[in-house]
């Protein structure tokens, strides 16, 4: 009687541990919570509010767009698009149970085509339904509107991008510490300001080159963008910065800061011609520096925001009114 019992909790016992390991196992507790997963989506299925937040999800979606080269405009940018993220969305309702649109989440989707897949082309400005815009500012001189500039910018908590003149650098090295330092972007304008269409492929690399060096020893910046001086380019000059990890950047506005034009007439004029993804053209000039709040200021009250040109050029979206994944409260 007493050997039966010890059998029979010995067999306890190893069923016990075979259990404890069948559910510790890895694999076995992968198939358990596929088995939990799956109970849950077809509960979810069989809820009318999931059925009526996959039908309307369709009216929400906007396609991504793929980046291009346009005859016009050369290499354009992509944007992302965006679809209803069904299931956080659910989740967030289900409190409720009724369908609510303030409570959908919203993730984005990434285009075929990206500016990387491009052949080196100039750009010009940012994809046309990205409602952000960009001050090109490029510094080969005046240095006593920077400061007013600065203050301006950091008054209305924005961010550019300065494009540097590398001669500056050298000789203004604390200014350009002080861009970097207020959080500006930076970018690469030549070293001697020449006219970049005219140069041999030697002297376009020399100028590149010993551009990006300076800043690099100087404020420990590696430039993604080169903006050409006076907009003066070629195909091989936006090759040979492709080379050199850089692209090719212009504009689609034009301020004509350095005529020293009204600044009142200026602001309008730029405000005029403002669109999605502008890259605006500036310079540190008196006009410029006085008339930079009011630029700002009407910029925004056309619902534009103001970036960097990483900001303009980049497929993230700019989400107004919509929840994304990453913010997924109550």
């Amino acid at each position: 009687m007493m050997k039966k019992k010890i059998i029979h909790v010995g067999v306890f016992c190893i069923i016990v541990i075979l259990s404890v390991g069948a559910v510790q196992n890895p694999f076995s507790l992968n198939y358990i919570t596929e088995l939990k997963q799956e109970s849950q989506m077809v509960l979810k299925e069989q809820d009318a509010l999931y059925d009526e937040i996959v039908a309307r999800s369709e009216s929400y979606s906007e396609p991504a767009i793929d980046a291009r080269v346009d005859k016009v405009w050369k290499a354009v940018p992509g944007y992302n698009g965006l679809e209803v993220d069904v299931e956080a969305s659910y989740d967030k309702m289900k409190k409720l149970d009724m369908f609510d649109e303030d409570r959908l989440v919203f993730k984005e989707t990434s285009p075929n085509v990206h500016l990387d897949d491009l052949p080196p082309s100039p750009i010009y400005k940012g994809n046309e339904n990205k409602p952000v815009v960009t001050f090109l500012v490029n510094v080969a001189w005046g240095n006593e509107y920077l400061p007013d500039m600065l203050k301006t910018l950091k008054e209305h908590d924005l961010h550019t991008t300065f494009f540097l003149d590398g001669s500056w650098v050298k000789n203004n090295p604390s200014l350009a510490k002080m861009l970097v330092e207020e959080g500006h972007e930076i970018g690469n304008h030549a070293y001697s300001h020449p006219d970049m269409n005219k140069l041999t492929i030697g002297r376009i690399d020399e100028e590149i080159q010993k551009t990006n060096s300076v800043i690099e020893a100087t404020i420990e910046v590696t430039p993604n963008w080169f903006a050409p001086p006076s907009g003066s380019y070629n195909q091989t000059v936006v090759e040979q910065a492709h080379k050199q990890g850089m692209k090719t950047v212009l504009w689609s506005v034009d301020t004509v800061d350095w005529r020293k034009p009204n600044p009142t007439e200026m602001v309008n004029r730029v405000l005029s011609k403002v669109h999605n993804g502008a890259m605006i053209l500036m310079h540190p000039t008196e006009p410029t520096a006085e008339g930079l709040e009011d630029l700002i200021i009407g910029i925004q009250e056309k619902g534009f925001k103001i970036g960097t040109v990483s900001d303009v050029l980049s497929e993230d979206r700019v989400t107004l009114g919509v929840t994304l994944d990453e913010n997924k409260g109550d």
